[in-house]
C-alpha cells in the first residue's frame, strides 16, 4: 500500500491525488499537519528518502527564521523541530514499502511504483 504524507490544502498533493487515481493506484493519506510525525517517523522517512533532514524543510515558513534553522544547525535540531513543527515538512512525501520520494515535483512518484 501507498502512503502519502500530505497537507489537503496543498495544490501540489491535490495534484499527486488525481495522479495516482488516474492510474489506478490505491493510496492511505495521512495529514501530518493534524497527526504530527515524531522525530522517529520522520528519522524513518529521511532513511527511506536517502537525504538529510535539511532537505525536507519548507523555508519559507515563518517558523523557519523564527526557530534559526537557515544557520549550522545540527540534522537532530532540524527533525526535532520538524516534529514539534510539522508545518515545516515538505510534501507531499510518498512512501512504498522500504522506499519513498519527495513528490515534488508530483511526476517524481513514478520512480517508486
Amino acid at each position: 500500500m501507498i502512503t502519502v504524507y500530505e497537507k489537503p490544502t496543498c495544490s501540489t498533493c491535490r495534484q499527486l491525488g488525481m495522479l495516482l487515481r488516474s492510474r489506478g493506484i490505491e493510496f492511505e493519506k495521512i495529514n501530518y499537519v493534524i497527526d504530527p510525525l515524531s522525530a522517529q517517523e520522520i528519522r524513518a522517512l529521511l532513511a527511506k528518502l536517502g537525504v538529510g533532514p535539511r532537505a525536507l524543510l519548507r523555508t519559507r515558513e515563518p517558523e523557519y527564521r523564527e526557530l534559526g534553522l537557515a544557520g549550522d544547525v545540527s540534522d537532530e535540531r532540524i527533525v526535532a523541530a520538524l516534529a514539534e513543527h510539522p508545518v515545516l515538512l515538505q510534501r507531499p512525501i510518498v512512501v512504498n514499502g522500504p522506499r519513498a520520494v519527495l513528490a515534488r515535483p508530483v511526476e517524481r512518484v513514478l520512480e517508486i511504483l
